[in-house]
């Protein structure tokens, strides 16, 4: 097209020469065509940008992740004149349309109607605009290019998937340990007693231990006084962009709505953890969300609530989460699930300790860098996994 528009102030100077040297009606005949040719396809370019019409629709608006969902978009001429080059753009970062040709421009005759139909995928659980995002009209020399922005757009609601595995390989020779313990129904405590850790029970004190030793030592307790499996996941935002943020917040849910499915469908009870954040005047009151999940009955409700989640970037869960281990919060729990954006050695020494106490920690790190210093850390009770934000999670897990 820059091209095109040089050539022809090429032409236009030739023939503004030609005038001057030669004069006569055929050089000032050359002139006012060239002259008046991109006025003419300018003023063409307005009369089908005010004309020009487009429909889309999908199915539904309610779509889940990389499930296709039908949809279609009508280019329409009602016009008495023909719309020579007309090309659809789309919102590309965050969905795509399957079947979909790149950079085909429509030739849309009088009283043409184009139905393109289709079926569209959205890549990650989020709020956002998709299909169509503007048309791109040029004009019949290829001289000027309009961009018409489609004043509405559709909207769609995108959930997470639910990741169903019968196993999970990256954690298999102790996944059917964590299945096990979770049912056990044991009140009787254990012989074995470990170091007291700030927030534990004074009840389960073993006094003759601490007598003994010099220290405070509590006993060793399985079973109903445990909760069993507690799964916590990261809701910081992170990044500014949608484009960022989506995909990472994508895998957190998807990895937790996994693990979750795959305990529940065992009847393997477990905790889920969370920070929300709710308005306080001009600031951010963060708050423990906390739900119990007994089996794949619950598992519904525990969907429903962890779609919804709102990320919000003033949430601190790394904080949070070495809060809730440092006050014994979750120090009843005989399992710990962690699935974190971002590691530190604080977060790792607060594990170690966890772990040294008797608990088995799975820590879930969803990130493109390399942690892999945080991971040779890990020992027979502390599980460190790193994974990338767009690896496919059916497979790795």
């Amino acid at each position: 097209m820059r091209a095109r528009r040089l050539l022809l102030f090429l032409v236009w100077l030739c023939s503004l020469l030609a005038i001057s040297v030669y004069g006569g009606a055929v050089s000032y005949g050359i002139f006012f065509f060239v002259s008046l040719l991109p006025v003419v396809s300018f003023v063409y370019l307005l009369c089908v940008y005010s004309r020009f019409r487009i429909y889309q629709e999908i199915e539904s608006r309610n779509i889940v992740c990389r499930q296709p969902m039908p949809y279609y978009f009508v280019l329409q001429n009602s016009e008495q004149y023909a719309f020579a080059g007309i090309s659809a753009r789309l919102f590309g970062s965050l969905s795509y349309v399957e079947e979909m040709p790149e950079d085909v421009e429509y030739e849309l005759l009088p009283g043409d109607r184009y139905t393109f139909r289709t079926r569209l995928v959205c890549k990650y659980r989020g709020e956002y605009e998709v299909g169509v995002k503007e048309i791109i009209i040029t004009d019949f020399f290829r001289i000027f290019r309009l961009r018409y922005r489609l004043p509405s757009t559709i909207k769609a609601l995108v959930y997470p998937r639910i990741i169903q595995k019968e196993e999970l390989k990256t954690i298999q020779d102790i996944s059917l340990y964590l299945c096990r313990e979770s049912r056990r129904n044991q009140t009787e405590a254990d012989v074995t007693v470990r170091d007291y850790l700030p927030g534990d029970a004074l009840k389960y004190i073993q006094w003759k231990a601490s007598a003994r030793e010099q220290k405070l030592k509590t006993r060793n307790r399985v079973g109903e006084e445990q909760q069993g499996i507690v799964l916590f996941y990261d809701t910081k935002r992170y990044y500014a962009k949608p484009e960022d943020y989506l995909p990472l917040e994508n895998q957190i849910l998807e990895l937790t709505l996994a693990l979750g499915y795959f305990f529940a469908g065992r009847n393997a009870g477990f905790t889920v953890l969370h920070s929300a954040g709710t308005q306080q005047g001009s600031g951010l009151q963060s708050k423990l969300c906390q739900r119990s999940v007994t089996g794949i009955r619950d598992y519904e409700a525990f969907y429903q609530e962890t779609a919804k989640v709102c990320f919000d970037e003033r949430i601190e869960s790394r904080e949070l989460f070495v809060q809730l281990a440092m006050q014994g919060s979750i120090g009843e729990s005989s399992v710990v699930i962690a699935i974190l954006h971002e590691m530190d050695q604080l977060l790792i020494n607060v594990a170690e300790e966890l772990a040294t106490a008797g608990m088995f920690l799975i820590l879930y790190v969803v990130t493109d860098e390399n942690v892999e210093q945080y991971v040779r850390q890990g020992s027979s009770r502390l599980r460190i996994l790193a994974v990338s934000v767009n690896t496919a999670l059916e497979e790795w897990l």
